[in-house]
């Protein structure tokens, strides 16, 4: 995950420090995207340079050490003047190549800077672009994926068919080649203070500020009569029948008046232009913005039906705070709190609750083939792996199939056998988890169907299996993972529900979950009322050295989840037990002194679960109980008690973990720690 900024400027005067701040500012936005290198690219010229000429500035490190590495250069002109400028910025998360300032965007055409460009995402198909562009004598310095984009934008303008070929049709040429997610855009010294911006997969948006009215709040979308799609072996460039960039002022953004100033900021998400403006326009899949003489026009190669032809300027309605963390101390905190509006968007068009119909569009031109499956085994790591352990109970009930749930890394050392009539589902917040990676790779070797479930559109897992659910969560910033596992916890949900609408003898059990996910947002929201109680108890818990958390059934997964937790932020020992296993070693470790937390639903084990929790008051403990309300049989036996609304059986657990991220959010909070950032560990985790 990398962070794009850029900003043209376009008749309003700034000095080229006053650049250099806008960019850096903008980056440190996006910081969270990553910070191992960052870079920028902005006109000469330097003292002793001509104008016209594009300076790249990188720098390893994060964005901080970027904007010192600026300050160091006294060949720079920093008070000069510019009326008309574009630059570019970037901050990196390292996918492909080491980390390091020859690695970091911007990345170049040749030596000379002709063409530069910034990128998000994953090319997939980079190797035989490099192979064909070194075989017609271009030479490559970087490691990346993303150096074949400028040197194939420089091959296609060297070989162009005209001298006045625009900026947005070699643009357009290019990622037609491309395969795989990108955001990009385009900086060039043949085309000055233009620019170019694309997408697909990966997000892009462009925020507009300008002191005179707006020409309007509408953008046509200017569509081509023709499809350009070159084979690299031949050159053919005139099928091309995009309309070369026009001053038609009617298909076009500009501001009002006889001056015309405007300002254009394009980012990877809104919190990096939120302070210069608030009127905004997301591009879609495969639009290309141009800003050519400070007019934005937006083309497409092809319309498609029922596709809206306009791009409309919306205000967003928010502070920059409120995109950030707003009133919250961290990400973690925040995105807790986001999980209402999170698992709303994972149904999203995917459950309708009038008909009670379920369809997950990227699965059902196999699900013929998944209902013929010898099993299904769930493979992740980490809160992944516990998304499939929370849910392989109701899957196993509702596909009336084997479920297997395998840890990646432990899966990978047994060489465990799987058979072509396998289905393998690989769950990955990121798409790009180094051990579910190779299992994924393990899988396909042995004719298995691969289903991949992810948070990322473009990611390794999303492009390498056969069909995938994207759950739709939201950018999860924080490194310990929470909304991102029940928005996964959904997802696996309505994977089961789709598999059984034909099994007549499910459908009374079927409308019972489908009706407890109706009320899942509101649900959540009652337990996100507790926060205050829940942060009452970590008071008392926090400078404890060690924190038991005890389940069965359904919850088992919870307690593993809420362990997991508070090992990762706040550093204390922590341990999920199932509540079976109490009396075969870990009721050793129980006495007065000992906290311990279970978890006792009504449900198919309360009767077991109340037993486990007589064993542990009678060694003396003091359990604080995660319980349904008005459950009085628990709370008379509990040092302290959360209440928790009462859903069905399966989808309790997702209301029962969210009392643990918060006590392990407090927790970290009260020992002073870094609730977003722990020690040691990262968000994705791309090495075995």
């Amino acid at each position: 995950m990398c962070g794009i900024f850029a900003y043209l400027n376009h008749r309003v005067t700034r000095t080229r420090k006053e650049i250099f701040e806008t960019l850096v500012k903008g980056l440190q936005r996006l910081e969270y995207r990553g910070y191992d290198s960052a870079g920028i690219a902005v006109d000469g010229p330097y003292k002793d340079m001509k104008d016209g000429h594009i300076c790249l500035i990188k720098q390893r490190g994060k964005v901080k050490a970027l904007d010192e590495e600026l300050y160091k250069k006294d060949t720079i002109d920093f008070e000069a003047e510019l009326d008309n400028h574009f630059g570019i910025a970037h901050t990196r998360w390292a996918t492909h190549g080491e980390p390091s300032a020859l690695n970091s965007h911007p990345h170049r055409s040749d030596k000379n800077n002709e063409f530069v460009v910034i990128h998000n995402g994953i090319i997939t198909n980079y190797k035989e672009l490099k192979k064909y562009l070194e075989s017609k004598g271009y030479e490559f310095e970087s490691e990346t994926d993303t150096e074949v984009i400028p040197k194939l934008i420089k091959y296609l303008y060297d070989n162009r068919e005209r001298d006045d070929i625009s900026f947005s049709t070699l643009v357009e040429r290019v990622i037609q080649q491309l395969e795989g997610a990108f955001a990009l855009v385009f900086k060039s010294s043949r085309f000055p203070d233009e620019a170019v911006a694309t997408r697909r997969g990966s997000p892009l948006l462009i925020g507009v500020r300008s002191k005179n009215e707006l020409s309007s709040e509408h953008i046509p979308i200017q569509y081509n009569n023709g499809h350009f799609k070159e084979d690299l072996n031949e050159k053919n460039y005139r099928n091309s029948g995009q309309a070369e960039n026009s001053d038609n002022s009617d298909n076009c953004l500009q501001s009002t008046g006889h001056v015309e100033p405007v300002e254009y900021y394009f980012a990877s998400d809104a919190s990096a232009i939120i302070e210069h403006t608030n009127k905004v326009l997301y591009l879609e899949d495969d639009d290309i913005a141009a800003v050519v003489e400070g007019k934005l026009s937006i083309h497409r190669m092809k319309r498609s039906a029922g596709e809206d032809p306009v791009r409309v300027i919306q205000t967003l309605q928010m502070e920059l705070q409120q995109i950030m963390k707003g009133n919250f101390k961290a990400f973690m905190q925040k995105e807790i709190f986001e999980q209402p509006e999170s698992v709303v968007n994972t149904m999203r068009g995917r459950i309708c609750f009038e008909t009670n119909t379920v369809v997950l569009g990227g699965l059902k031109d196999h699900l013929k083939e998944i209902k013929r499956c010898r099993r299904l085994i769930m493979i992740g790591c980490g809160t992944s792996f516990h998304a499939a352990v929370a849910t392989r109970q109701i899957l196993e009930e509702l596909t009336e199939l084997p479920v297997m749930v395998e840890l990646a890394s432990d899966f990978l050392d047994r060489n465990t056998p799987v058979f072509r009539d396998d289905v393998c589902f690989f769950i990955s917040q990121s798409g790009e988890t180094a051990d579910t990676l190779m299992a994924l790779r393990y899988c396909k070797e042995r004719g298995a169907l691969t289903v991949g479930v992810t948070n990322t559109v473009g990611s390794s897992i999303s492009r390498d299996t056969d069909c995938g659910v994207h759950i739709n969560a939201g950018p999860e910033i924080g490194v310990a993972s929470t909304k991102a596992y029940t928005s996964q916890f959904v997802s696996l949900i309505m994977f089961g529900l789709m598999m059984c609408e034909d099994r007549i003898s499910l459908q009374t059990r079927r409308m019972e979950i489908i009706k407890g996910l109706k009320v899942l947002p509101e649900h959540i929201k009652e337990v996100l009322s507790l926060d205050q109680k829940i942060r009452d108890i970590a008071d008392e818990l926090y400078q404890q050295k060690s924190l038991l958390v005890m389940g069965r059934g359904f919850n088992y997964a919870t307690c593993l989840e809420g362990a997991l937790k508070i090992k990762e932020i706040t550093y204390m020992h922590s341990e999920g037990i199932l509540a079976g296993e109490l009396k075969h070693g870990p009721l050793a470790l129980i006495d007065k002194h000992m906290p311990v937390i279970m978890v006792v639903m009504r449900d198919a084990c309360y009767t077991k679960c109340q037993n486990a929790l007589q064993q542990v008051t009678a060694r003396q403990g003091r359990p604080i109980i995660l319980c349904c309300q008005d459950d009085l049989e628990s709370m008379k036996n509990a040092y302290k008690t959360i209440e928790l609304p009462h859903t069905v059986d399966c989808l309790q657990a997702i209301l029962s973990v969210i009392p643990l991220q918060l006590l392990s959010f407090h927790l970290a909070v009260l020992r002073g720690y870094d609730v977003d950032c722990p020690r040691n560990l990262a968000k994705s985790v791309t090495v075995e």
